[in-house]
């Protein structure tokens, strides 16, 4: 019994932790493409002469 509830603790927390990695890498990337789009318009920042 206790065997079960340990894997099942290591099993709840691998779940979250990969679902926190793919949040903050899909938040990376989008930052990503938003800097590579703006120097592609040759923008900087967000201000609009």
């Amino acid at each position: 019994m206790p065997q079960i509830i340990f894997f099942a603790v290591v099993g709840a927390a691998a779940y979250f932790g990969y679902r926190a990695f793919v949040r903050e890498a899909e938040r990376v990337t989008a930052k990503i493409r938003r800097t590579e789009k703006q120097a592609a318009n040759g923008t900087m920042g967000t201000l609009v002469k």
